[in-house]
């Protein structure tokens, strides 16, 4: 946890409250190429084994992250080949080292049950559906190697989505699909077939909107913030907040600066936990405690002035507390709530629904 001074340290009823939780963190990036340094206490991560476990962080969605590129063959096999080698990697961030253990954990009773081993859960996820290419097929690999979620689209339209940032670089128009393609339905389809979550981060508002309409199961962003309070276009507005709540969905509060604060009201400091909470509580007054949690964004821009990496994560539930959270709502937060709808997931596809 941070040792800087001029912060008042942490209570021992938050520290006690914190430890005693099973506590998620929903989108965490990689380093790549991989450097197998997860057990290791690595000064340029901001998410490894041993700060997971300085703050008491139990479980981690660990996701395959792959840059927007050409929408064409050549980008596509690229793409597929470096997101199978990705989750292949995620895959190895198991077993015993430097006197900690993990294992990867593709279904909730999977991480439940190495929780209450003190074995770190790695929960792998592909960040930008571009990794599949225009091949459907790639979604039962992605799964064979653990992937609970896909995030439909990142920064440039592809063949699935538009997105919410276009890519001036690709040349993308403000719009190519009017916001989910054929193909786009085609995937969540087989994401729900699958047991995995569709998530809308970084999505246009039409794809999302549409994909809370298409998959059968609620749908999730893993790293989003309010744009009530922060008008950037990553952020989802109100309507689109009660169309998560409407079909059972969840949004993810994420820890980048400029999701939660204008240029001009950060002023040049960093975000803090304070004004991430301030997300979260939005979210909770107009949708209620069930429908929101957390998620760092760590390694892939993620930062607050007061959660600087994992070890400082009894930091939000000192905060959380603070504000006038109970034990349940604190746990639903951490976690809790993102467990409910992964299990959603795992039923609706065991039933075929």
């Amino acid at each position: 946890m941070t040792s800087d001074p001029s912060r008042p340290a942490l209570s021992a009823e938050a520290l006690a409250l914190h430890n005693s939780l099973l506590t998620l963190d929903s989108h965490i990036d990689i380093p790549w190429p991989d450097r197998d340094d997860a057990f290791l206490d690595t000064p340029d991560r901001f998410v490894d084994f041993p700060k997971m476990k300085r703050g008491h962080l139990s479980a981690g969605c660990f996701v395959a992250y792959i840059a927007q590129g050409t929408v064409d063959a050549e980008g596509h096999k690229a793409a597929q080949a470096q997101t199978l080698a990705m989750l292949e990697a995620i895959s190895r961030m198991q077993g015993t080292r430097n006197g900690i253990s993990a294992r990867v954990c593709p279904t909730v009773d999977e991480i439940e049950a190495a929780y209450r081993e003190d074995v770190l859960a790695v929960v792998p996820g592909v960040e930008n559906g571009y990794g599949m290419g225009d091949d459907i097929g790639m979604l039962a690999k992605f799964r064979a190697l653990g992937a609970r979620y896909v995030t439909l689209t990142h920064n440039g339209h592809n063949a699935l989505a538009d997105s919410g940032q276009p890519s001036r670089r690709l040349g993308d128009p403000e719009a190519r699909h009017g916001g989910l393609s054929a193909l786009g339905r085609e995937t969540i389809a087989e994401m729900n077939r699958l047991g995995m979550l569709v998530d809308v981060s970084h999505t246009a508002r039409a794809t999302m909107l549409q994909a809370v309409e298409v998959s059968s199961v609620p749908v999730v962003a893993t790293h989003a913030c309010v744009k009530a309070l922060c008008d950037h276009p990553r952020n989802l507005d109100d309507v689109q907040l009660d169309a998560l709540k409407a079909s059972g969905g969840l949004i993810q509060i994420t820890a980048i600066g400029g999701f939660l604060r204008s240029r001009a009201e950060l002023a040049g400091r960093k975000a803090t936990v304070a004004d991430y909470m301030d997300h979260l509580d939005y979210v909770v007054k107009r949708l209620g405690p069930e429908y929101v949690g957390i998620s760092s964004d760590f390694d892939g821009g993620g930062q607050l002035d007061g959660w600087e990496n994992a070890a400082a994560s009894p930091a939000l539930t000192a905060e959380l507390m603070r504000r006038g959270y109970d034990r349940s709502e604190i746990q639903a937060f951490w976690g809790g709530n993102f467990r409910r709808l992964l299990r959603e997931a795992e039923a609706a596809a065991a039933t075929g629904a």
